[in-house]
């Protein structure tokens, strides 16, 4: 049971996840552990996962062999998905594992500053680059709670633009801690975050995988927002009244 976020930023890539596995004896889940399901495979390059452990180690195979070996290099990313996809599913296919049984994020840049964000679906394994126009995704079995909820906050807070990066990590926080709050079972803390930015200083990328201090932070100004919204409810039962604003702040045009 996973439920993984990804968004793509206007400064760099934040991918998010749960740490729980669930073991199973076919249909009868037996426990839960803890695990780590975000991967850094090195200053360029953040993998996650969701389905079949044993898949998701091969691909995580797949996809370290295809950097090792610099197949990237004079590729379009469009075509770096094509070839990690490719790669995914002959290995699968080699063991006649069926169709729909794992799916992964990817995060990557191209020429320095070009950051990547690519969904390998979980039903055929094909790649989905995000844009500016769709910056975010969830997978796992706790889509159908992390979805809606995703929708919404773009909807309050980036209806027209793209997140930077440290509100990306406070957007993933929110949504990670409302999907493990919500779900029936099987997906639980901690919240593993990490994020693909460039370093001015450095002059390159760099990936880094958040602490428990840094996440903290965020989960402290979800809570802050939380409060908030909830002071709103103070307006609507008549405690206090509504401000109005002044006529002086809105700009009116004429026509001519």
């Amino acid at each position: 049971m996973t439920i993984l976020v990804g968004l793509l930023c206007s400064d760099g890539i934040v991918i998010g996840s749960d740490s729980s596995a669930t073991f199973s004896s076919g249909q009868l889940r037996t426990i839960e552990q803890p695990c780590k399901k975000i991967h850094l495979m090195n200053d360029n390059v953040i993998l996650a996962g969701t389905g079949q452990v044993g898949l998701g180690q091969r691909f995580h195979a797949c996809v370290e062999r295809y950097w090792k070996e610099k197949r990237y290099e004079k590729k379009t990313f469009i075509d770096i998905g094509k070839g990690l996809a490719s790669l995914g599913i002959e290995d699968f296919i080699s063991t006649k594992a069926p169709p729909g049984q794992f799916g992964a994020l990817l995060a990557f840049s191209t020429k320095g500053k070009e950051f990547h964000l690519c969904e390998f679906s979980v039903t055929d394994m094909q790649p989905e680059f995000k844009t500016k126009e769709i910056w975010y995704v969830s997978m796992g079995c706790g889509q159908n709670i992390a979805d809606p909820f995703l929708g919404l906050l773009r909807n309050v807070f980036w209806e027209n633009d793209i997140p930077l990066l440290n509100e990306g990590v406070f957007y993933v926080t929110w949504v990670l801690q409302h999907t493990i709050m919500l779900n029936p079972g099987g997906i639980n803390g901690p919240i593993q975050i990490a994020t693909l930015y460039f370093d001015e200083n450095e002059s390159k990328t760099k990936t880094k995988l958040l602490d428990t201090r840094d996440i903290l932070e965020h989960e402290n100004n979800v809570s802050d927002i939380i409060g908030h919204l909830r002071k709103y409810k103070e307006i609507l039962q008549g405690k206090y009244s509504q401000k109005i604003p002044e006529p002086d702040i809105f700009q009116v045009q004429t026509s001519s």
